[in-house]
């Protein structure tokens, strides 16, 4: 038994769940894992988040409490131990979007309107002052991997069009993003009504970015397509309901090209550094995100900048190579 796994087993040893079944759970693109332990018809998750591995449950647990105070359906956390890095988290389901739409495909505007009102619930959160700022200038920086683990090339002038872009667009970091809000981490509970219907999973990287960074994130999702008349239906539906007053959807445009770029060049890191190369398949569809959302007109600098610097990913194996 491993160091790790000893750590666990006394973490589990005087609780309720020190004797019920695990099943590992897919992992994501970090160094989390997580097991669905069952004891007959009860099931918890744990979560386990090694420190060592840069990990820190501590984040996860202030979300969760901001996420709760305005009923929103984060997990319950029965346990923690933030040194060691674990959590018993409530089971909120199986159902993620993604599973969900692949057996009832004509729920998913019914369902992409409710993770919508999810969204502009947390508009109403006032974001703690700890966490990252998402300005103009820290988007841009955030573009920076596309160069060093995709491109292999200069991005400095790239990267200062993106700054420009969302100066213009985007430049008030105002709300609570949970940042990885899409398909495969939002749960469907089809019995519950309101936003209690969308389960929220994987929001410990949260920041405060502009409106509609999240939304971006839900409508351009790296590992889905989204139909273009649900996409149309969201940004409108979001923009009556919190008033903005700047142009949204060029807006949502910029945001989802920083937000993909970004992920092009996260996804080379992992295949490259970390063996995971099942990532290279996201990148088509990501890249043909990023070319639909600088169609538009706001956008014609950052499209020919784009153009400029970043080849399309027609071999990503040898691309992220």
């Amino acid at each position: 038994m491993t160091e790790r796994a000893e750590l666990v087993e006394a973490f589990l040893a005087d609780s309720p769940w020190r004797n019920w079944s695990r099943t590992a759970l897919a992992g994501d693109a970090s160094a989390r894992r997580y097991l669905r332990l069952t004891d007959q018809e009860q099931t918890v998750i744990l979560m386990d988040a090694a420190p060592q591995n840069g990990e820190d449950t501590k984040p996860f647990a202030q979300i969760a409490s901001l996420l709760h105070a305005k009923s929103l359906c984060a997990p319950d956390i029965l346990a923690h131990d933030p040194v060691a890095g674990l959590m018993v988290l409530s089971d909120l389901g199986e159902d993620d979007f993604a599973r969900w739409l692949a057996d009832q495909p004509a729920d998913a505007p019914k369902l992409y309107r409710a993770a919508t009102d999810v969204l502009i619930r947390l508009q109403e959160i006032e974001p703690p002052e700890n966490l990252t700022w998402m300005t103009p200038a820290v988007g841009a920086d955030m573009i920076g991997i596309i160069g060093t683990h995709y491109a292999k090339g200069p991005t400095q002038d790239l990267c200062a069009e993106m700054e420009r872009a969302l100066t213009r667009l985007a430049p008030a970091p105002t709300t609570l993003a949970l940042r990885d809000y899409h398909a495969e981490n939002l749960i469907w509970r089809a019995d519950r009504s309101g936003t209690d219907r969308v389960g929220l999973l994987d929001f410990q990287d949260a920041f405060i970015a502009p409106a509609g960074y999240d939304l971006a994130s839900l409508l351009r999702d790296a590992r889905r397509d989204v139909p273009q008349s649900i996409v149309d239906d969201c940004i409108a539906y979001y923009a009556t309901r919190t008033n903005v007053d700047t142009d949204f959807p060029a807006a949502v445009a910029c945001l989802g090209v920083q937000r993909n770029l970004r992920i092009m060049g996260v996804f080379a890191r992992l295949a490259t550094e970390q063996g995971k190369t099942r990532y290279l398949r996201f990148m088509p569809r990501v890249w043909s995100h990023i070319v639909q959302d600088l169609e538009n007109p706001a956008l014609a600098d950052l499209r020919q900048a784009v153009r400029d610097t970043i080849p399309a990913p027609t071999h990503v194996e040898e691309a992220a190579t």
